[in-house]
This record gives C-alpha cells, sequence and structure tokens, in this order.
C-alpha cells in the first residue's frame, strides 16, 4: 500500500498549517465573543480609571517625597507597573471563564469530538486571554500620551520611551496571568469560586514577597527593573530607600527629578522573555491537565443533577406543600407556608456538602475568637472566621438559576416575601455562628458598642451578597469584591473599610452606621433584582 506524503507549503506541510490555521480561528473567535461582554468594557472602563488616577495624580510613583517629571519615560513606566500589578488582578477574572463557558454551553464536547489536540485547544485559549489583557495594557498606554499632554511638565513624546516599559514589563506579565487563567480552569477544584479566592491570594503573595524578601529574581512585576534606574537617577542608590507606588493623596511631595527611562539592556530584555517562557510552560502543565471535557473525570455530571433535583425537593417541600400528606384535589389545598421550613431548608441547602474538616476550621476559629488575649488579635480571628465561608455565602441569589429551579420556584405563591427572606436570613445565621466567639467576649467585656458594630457586619455581609448575586447571576462577583474588601478593610485594620468592626478603634466611628444603611441599601437592590427576575 502507497502512501502519499504530505504536500508542503513553503516548507511547512498542509497538515501544520491547518493546526495553526484552527488554532488562529479558535483564539480569534474567543477573543472576539469575549470583547463583546459587559465584564470586558467594565474591566477596559476601570482601565481608563486607573489612567485617570495616574494623570491625576492619585497613583504615584515616588521616592521618599520626590517624584519624576512627567515625561514620556515617567508615563511609560507607571503605565506599566498599574497594568502589572491593579490589572493582573481584575484581567485575570475577566479572562478567567472561557473553559468553563464551553463545559456549560456544550461546546466543549463537540470540540472534543474533533481531531483538535489538547495543546491546541489550551493554546488558543491562552493566546485569547493573552490578547483581552493586551488591549486592555493597550489603552493604557494611549491613555498614558494623553495624559502626558493633560499634565504639561513636559509635552514632547518619545513614544518608544513611552511604550517599551508597556511591552517589555507589562505584556510578559500579562501572558503568566493568561496561562494562570486557563491553568485554574483545567483544575477542577480551582476552577469554581475557590480558585477566585486563591487567585487574590496568589497575586498578593506574587506582588509582595520580592519585596518584603529584597529577592527580585522573581520579580513578576518589573518594579526592581523600575526602582533601580529610577534611584540612580534620584541620586539614591540605596535600594532601601523608599521607593513605592502608591494610591492616595500625596502633598507632601516636596520635589521632581528628571528620569529618561530604563537603559534596556540584554540581561534585561532576556529576564522579561523568560517571564514569557514560563507561561508557555504553565500552559502546558495546564494542558497535559486538562480532561478534555470528559465528564467521567473529577466531579461527575450525575452529581450535579442530584444536587439539583435535591435543591428543587427541598425548597418546593417548604415552598408548597401542606403537612398533609393525602393527596387531595387542587382546589382543597390549603395554602399553608412554613417559614421555618423554609429557613431550615435554605440552611440545609447552604451547609450542603462540607466536609468535617471545614466545620472543625470553623470551630477552631470560633474559639480562637473568643480566647485570643488582645482586642486586635481577636479581631484578626474574626476577619479569618469571616472569609471561611465566602463560597456559602457567594451562593446566595445564584443558586436558583445554577440549579435550574428558578422557574419553579419563581412560579409559587409571593417568591419574593417567602424565599428571599429565608434565603437572606440563612446567610445572616451563617455569620452570627461563626463569628459567635467574637460576639461572646464583647459581651462579657460590657461593649455595647462593639457587639452593635459586629451584629450591622454578621447583617451586611450577607446583604451583600446577595446583592450581587442576584443581580449578577454568579458568585464570582461577590467573591472578588468582598475578599478585596476584606484585605484592605479589616485585615489591616482601616476604619473607613471595616465593615466587620474587627479592629478595636471601629466601632467608636460612624462608619458601622454607614455599613447598616449600605445592608439597607443592598436589600433594597436585591428585592428590585428579583423583581426583575420575575419580571423577565
Amino acid at each position: 500500500m502507497h502512501f502519499e506524503p504530505a504536500r508542503k507549503r513553503g516548507g511547512m506541510s498542509e497538515c501544520a498549517v491547518s493546526r495553526w490555521r484552527a488554532l488562529y480561528h479558535l483564539a480569534r473567535a474567543d477573543f472576539f465573543e469575549r470583547v463583546r461582554r459587559y465584564s470586558f468594557l467594565f474591566t477596559l472602563g476601570f482601565a481608563l480609571y486607573l489612567g485617570y488616577l495616574a494623570a491625576a495624580g492619585k497613583i504615584m510613583l515616588r521616592v521618599g517625597d520626590m517624584r519624576g517629571i512627567y515625561n514620556s519615560p515617567w508615563i511609560g513606566a507607571l503605565m506599566a507597573l498599574v497594568a502589572t500589578t491593579f490589572l493582573s488582578l481584575a484581567g485575570f477574572y475577566v479572562v478567567k471563564n472561557t473553559i468553563d463557558r464551553d463545559r456549560q454551553t456544550r461546546v466543549g464536547q463537540i470540540l472534543a469530538s474533533t481531531p483538535m489536540s489538547k495543546f491546541s485547544y489550551i493554546a488558543g485559549k491562552w493566546l485569547s486571554n493573552f490578547s483581552v489583557l493586551a488591549v486592555m495594557v493597550a489603552i493604557l498606554a494611549v491613555s498614558g500620551i494623553a495624559m502626558q499632554f493633560w499634565r504639561g511638565e513636559d509635552r514632547h513624546i518619545e513614544l518608544w520611551k513611552l511604550l517599551a516599559p508597556c511591552v517589555l514589563l507589562a505584556l510578559p506579565a500579562m501572558a503568566v496571568v493568561a496561562a494562570v487563567a486557563v491553568f485554574f480552569e483545567t483544575i477542577s477544584w480551582l476552577r469554581g469560586g475557590f480558585g477566585n479566592v486563591a487567585y487574590f491570594f496568589l497575586w498578593s503573595a506574587v506582588l509582595v514577597a520580592p519585596v518584603a524578601n529584597e529577592n527580585f529574581s522573581y520579580d513578576l512585576a518589573g518594579l526592581s527593573i523600575v526602582m533601580k534606574s529610577v534611584l540612580a537617577a534620584a541620586n539614591k542608590p540605596d535600594p532601601s530607600f523608599s521607593f513605592s507606588m502608591d494610591l492616595g493623596s500625596f502633598d507632601f511631595i516636596k520635589s521632581t527629578f528628571l528620569w529618561n527611562g530604563i537603559h534596556w539592556t540584554a540581561p534585561v530584555i532576556l529576564s522579561r522573555v523568560l517571564w514569557v517562557g514560563i507561561a508557555l510552560l504553565v500552559a502546558l502543565l495546564a494542558a497535559a491537565l486538562f480532561d478534555r471535557f470528559d465528564a467521567t473525570r473529577g466531579k461527575a455530571i450525575p452529581d450535579a443533577e442530584t444536587q439539583t433535583s435535591e435543591a428543587v425537593t427541598e425548597a418546593v417541600r417548604a415552598n408548597l406543600v401542606s403537612p398533609s400528606a393525602t393527596l387531595t384535589p387542587l382546589a382543597r389545598i390549603p395554602s399553608h407556608f412554613r417559614f421555618g421550613a423554609m429557613l431550615q431548608a435554605e440552611l440545609r441547602l447552604m451547609l450542603k456538602g462540607q466536609k468535617w474538616w471545614w466545620y472543625a476550621v470553623a470551630a477552631g476559629l470560633l474559639v480562637g475568637s473568643a480566647a485570643a488575649p488582645s482586642p486586635g488579635a481577636r479581631g484578626m480571628v474574626l476577619a479569618v472566621a469571616w472569609i471561611w465561608p465566602v463560597l456559602l455565602w457567594s451562593a446566595m441569589g445564584v443558586r436558583e438559576s445554577r440549579d435550574q429551579t428558578n422557574q419553579l420556584l419563581f412560579s409559587a405563591p409571593h417568591p419574593i416575601a417567602r424565599q428571599l427572606p429565608a434565603v437572606w436570613l440563612a446567610g445572616v445565621i451563617l455569620a452570627l455562628l461563626t463569628g459567635s466567639g467574637f460576639a461572646v467576649r464583647l459581651l462579657l467585656g460590657g461593649n455595647g458598642r462593639g457587639l452593635l458594630a459586629w451584629l450591622i457586619g454578621a447583617v451586611f455581609i450577607p446583604t451583600f451578597a446577595l446583592s450581587l448575586g442576584v443581580w449578577s447571576g454568579s458568585g464570582k462577583l461577590f467573591e472578588i469584591l468582598y475578599t478585596l474588601l476584606w484585605y484592605v478593610g479589616p485585615m489591616h485594620a482601616i476604619s473607613p473599610l471595616d465593615f466587620m468592626a474587627a479592629a478595636p478603634a471601629t466601632p467608636a466611628t460612624i462608619y458601622p452606621l454607614i455599613y447598616l444603611a449600605l445592608a439597607a441599601a443592598l436589600a433594597f437592590i436585591a428585592v428590585a433584582g428579583r423583581k426583575h427576575q420575575l419580571q423577565t
């Protein structure tokens, strides 16, 4: 039998050309589908807002009480570091859904039946993610040109010096973020809410660890490259001198200096190209671990179906079924609603599937928040105790659409007045239970004001979750915003953002009352969102 060898086109076989063409079209189609979403437009607006903050002097690179003149090199470095720090967080959540979308729409099963390899599929998704993030970096770079004219300190545009940091610092970092997003989606326990929270801590560690350890060999953000050059220009060769990029008000800046940009030597460029290589390795690992939409690997589909049917049984039993087990004509069924049964059903659904170790950790944190010796230490334990159930709260307002029980539940009598308060109260009870150790110490110490502030926090958290869940239809938005607010506020004892009143000084301020008002507004928003769902 004679086989005709594959014909070559310009030194490349038609088979290889076909694979590259399929890869290109996969990445291109996924990119265009992504940029049409509201989440992309929202993040693009966020990037533009960051550029505005930098132009307005609210985001600043500084060396002690000095800063560089706003020329092209300085603005280019500022835009690049904005991308590698802030955008590397927001952008991850924008692109981390491409494989999951193929799972949900069953497109993945169709692709799995084609000759496309796992590597080609993952490579296409990685390129699509990178393209989306690169567009955002490009928008930041263009906004840097407008920013230079706006500031007016040096209107002479040096295009390469402005764009080079974005190309050589920001784009390699975005390549890594794009690869990590794909990697998270190929791991079953990272593709959901846990992965959303875990990435925040990974992102924090990647940014903070090189500075804290003064070891910049794994400096993804490129901060060390800018720092060394800037300190030399400012005549501050000591790396320990205060060099930072901050967000806030900077009335203490006393002087400026001229910085002509980074000297792009071969070792510096190579150090950034290595990050692209790391991104490729992460993508290769993701391809190796990818299950190719095999439902028999990881959690099987029947598990989800079982959970859905149980959710229907629990909710409908509490909302629709009368105490009598005897079947009677519909006209004779008494209209009897048991809120206690509905609340019990929602609590069971919220806690369903948690392992014994989840309860053990929650109990340990409860004891720790009561037994910690100092108020500050107890507040830190409370903050950890109230981040522990974040994935349970994030399902509030989402479970109905996720488990496809919305049509049945929304057709029941008074779905807003009956089911929605039960969901909300279940979340409040969870907050009260997990944070009760902290409350006991406040009660024993006669700290009524602190106890009231704690109670407001226990109400604010589930109300926040329910409002975002109802309107977004996903728990991702709550997981991101709550974790960010938790990290910036309670974990750093910043009173305006300490919605838990974990810091000892917070209860004495007006901020708990502000969060009470916010909780009331969010409750109204949640009800309005559910009314909108009923009408659509």
